[in-house]
């Protein structure tokens, strides 16, 4: 197995981290429109694979591909141009975050979920026939396992021994239902009836991530076909920005004020669902709210801080790559706002 180089590694996550903040500050000034799915959280799962690929290899990404995006090289005023709506964004201001396309990096993002399934086979079969020895990445939540689409391409890759890696992030929530309330049995158990290598692990640590990746990266490679590997983490800023639980965790005054008459209503109204039933859903509700708060007030499963602690003995470095990283994504921030005021002048 190859040695894994942590310090490159924090590198390209911390990256990612800034970038997406960053564009946190630029949506809630107003200056983005529309939803907003940030992947910050699932740095080691991005990084621990990204950071592996070589020129020719292909990323099929869903709604939150801007950090595999940042890792695997785009530039980053171009991806922030995107999502601002203009000219000089990568799809020329058409796709948003959700629909990013790069023909040099051979990368693309869907917002329809499962639909990287099917773009991962793709680029495969293409890889099996004009570029052997490249491989092809799938990334989706654990709820698109439940794609019909999803499931022909396991079986596709799988019949045809594809090179492709199949990596579902899974947070455990669909939106605001857990999804064990919606999602049978085990997704690995899914991956294996497919006759596929399917390995779960914790996706907040990148040494894990990385190895696990690397295996199977090095199956693909060599014709040995696909694999799949479901990566734990967590959403620290939800489902999306402006994420109703997380605005209650952040204002529980103002956002419980416009929703506790509602629910005093639905649970005391005289017809409709038992009064037992409507108990279980007040107290999924408050569960879900208790669940976003623990996670949203706590780096425990901060993939970054966690890397950080496996580095103890690194400190300058670690110093020296943020004080890089946040100099590079200040400027590029400063350039962005520069073009997009001047193409907005009235």
């Amino acid at each position: 197995m190859e040695h894994v180089d942590l310090l490159k590694i924090y590198r390209q996550m911390y990256r990612s981290r800034m970038f997406e903040e960053h564009v946190v500050q630029i949506w809630n000034d107003g200056l983005i429109t529309g939803e907003m799915h940030c992947g910050i959280g699932e740095e080691a799962i991005n990084a621990g694979i990204v950071t592996q690929l070589v020129d020719g290899d292909a990323l099929a990404l869903d709604h939150r591909g801007t950090s595999p995006s940042i890792i695997r090289g785009v530039d980053p005023k171009k991806l922030l141009w995107e999502f601002m709506g203009q000219q000089e964004g990568i799809c020329s201001g058409n796709g948003g975050h959700m629909h990013i396309f790069s023909k040099s990096h051979l990368l693309a993002s869907s917002g329809i979920v499962g639909s990287s399934g099917p773009a991962a086979a793709g680029f495969a079969l293409a890889a099996q026939h004009l570029r052997p020895g490249k491989i092809a990445v799938a990334f989706f939540g654990e709820g698109a396992v439940n794609e019909g689409m999803l499931m022909e391409s396991f079986n596709f890759a799988s019949v045809l021994k594809l090179p492709v890696l199949f990596i579902c992030k899974d947070n455990g929530i669909a939106i605001t239902t857990f999804s064990s309330e919606v999602t049978a049995g085990k997704l690995t158990d899914r991956a294996k009836a497919f006759d596929m290598p399917a390995l779960e692990l914790d996706g907040t640590d990148v040494e894990i991530v990385w190895q696990a990746a690397n295996e199977a990266i090095s199956k693909a490679r060599s014709g040995e076909g696909p694999s799949f590997i479901l990566a734990k983490c967590k959403h620290f800023q939800g489902h999306f920005l402006g994420d109703p639980l997380l605005r209650i965790v952040r204002k529980p005054i103002k956002e419980l004020r416009k929703i506790t008459p509602g629910l005093v209503r639905s649970t005391t109204r005289f017809s409709g669902a038992s009064l037992n039933e409507r108990i279980g859903s007040l107290k999924d509700v408050l569960s879900l709210i208790a669940r976003t708060a623990k996670e949203r007030f706590s780096d425990k499963d901060d993939p970054l801080s966690l890397l950080r602690k496996k580095l103890g003995n690194e400190t300058k470095e670690i110093e020296k790559i943020e004080q890089d990283v946040n100099h590079e994504m200040d400027n590029v921030v400063k350039e962005v706002l520069k073009v997009y005021l001047e193409n907005n002048q009235e």
